[in-house]
């Protein structure tokens, strides 16, 4: 009776802890308990740590940074402004872009894959050079890109794991074998591969078209009042064709009474293209095109003043102003200020995108 007696509270003790620790690990160590205190940082305006959890368990890939590059706009853009850059150049400039965001210990990885391969790092032709060489150890853009970011190490590791499974090695995928502690490498590589997808575009119609309205903020032809434009405008008579400005997917060939006949284009690696306003679609939803195919005929639909086409661009789904990418000089993102304001009105488009993503609405 003596000894029942001295066991039960102790028994009740270590299941007290047993209990605590298990719901300590599942707060800290599941997704599920990482969502739940996120959604409570969120209601709370407070700060937490699930960032690096979440990031393992979904890769952390295309919507790290709250990026935005400065707006660079012209009346009529030269023709040199718009020549597209070649892939190898154009993800030189992404990498160096987010290398430039860096600094202290985080450099250390580039350092390091740079002295291995004795390039220097010291300007986006370097940075071209560097993920090629590294291309060609590791088999793969996306491991060259992560081993930048990451280290030669961990990339070659997760690269190797990949191919033994036989399965394609996307960043996607080689972050999902990478513990939580690489959450920021794959982040900066993540960005790496977006800028550069996005500093590789080509152009949807001629070099020499008037860009009737750029990106930014501006006094709204139809509604009277200031209101934040999220594309361009390029003034070009109607029935002119449309072309896409990169390999993709149609997510979205509709129209509806704000934005009329538009296409929505989505490029892989966070980047995504809208175009509207045309007077003809020439695709449908899902399919596939190429760069340089005609998707659409130029037109007035919607809510417009006149013919045109409005040319947005979208990178991990906030709007960018297209000119940031153009030109022989690339503008280097050295920090990551906060996005835009939200424009209001303009639900068609949002509803459009909402298929594999919310980005903001055009604002035409």
């Amino acid at each position: 009776m003596t000894t029942a007696t001295f066991q039960r509270p102790a028994r009740g003790l270590l299941d007290f802890i047993g209990a605590a620790l298990c719901l300590w690990a599942a707060a800290y160590h599941t997704p599920v308990g990482a969502l739940v205190r996120d959604l409570g940082a969120r209601i709370f305006s407070a700060k937490t740590t699930t960032r690096p959890l979440l990031a393992y368990y979904t890769g952390g890939v295309y919507e790290s940074h709250e990026v935005e590059a400065p707006t660079q706009t012209a009346f009529v853009p030269d023709i040199e402004v718009l020549a597209t850059i070649p892939p190898g150049r154009a993800l030189g400039r992404g990498v160096f872009a987010s290398a430039a965001m860096l600094s202290g210990d985080a450099r250390a990885p580039v350092d390091a894959l740079a002295r291995r391969y004795g390039v220097p790092f010291g300007s986006p032709e370097d940075a071209a050079i560097l993920v090629e060489k590294a291309k060609l150890e590791l088999g793969s853009e996306d491991a060259a890109v992560l081993a930048v970011f990451a280290g030669y190490d961990v990339a070659s590791y997760a690269s190797h794991r990949v191919g033994a499974e036989g399965r394609d090695t996307t960043l996607e995928v080689l972050a999902a074998r990478l513990p939580p502690t690489s959450s920021k490498a794959v982040s900066s590589a993540s960005t790496a591969l977006m800028l550069g997808t996005a500093y590789g575009l080509s152009w949807p119609v001629a070099p020499g078209t008037r860009v009737s309205s750029p990106f930014g903020w501006r006094n709204h032809p139809t509604l009277g009042y200031g209101k934040f434009h999220t594309g361009i405008d390029l003034s070009v008579p109607e029935g002119t064709p449309v072309k896409v400005v990169a390999d993709g997917i149609v997510r979205r060939a509709s129209e509806d009474a704000v934005n009329g006949k538009v296409v929505i284009i989505e490029h892989g690696r966070g980047v995504s293209t809208a175009y509207c306003h045309n007077s003809h679609l020439r695709v449908t939803t899902g399919q596939k095109v190429t760069a340089g195919d005609v998707i659409a005929d130029s037109g007035t639909t919607g809510r417009s003043t006149g013919p045109h086409v409005h040319y947005q661009l979208e990178l991990g789904h906030k709007p960018m102003d297209p000119f940031a990418f153009r030109g022989s000089k690339p503008l280097i993102i050295d920090q990551a200020p906060p996005p835009p304001p939200k424009p209001d009105g303009g639900t068609q488009l949002k509803k459009a995108f909402d298929q594999f993503g919310p980005p903001p609405a055009s604002e035409e």
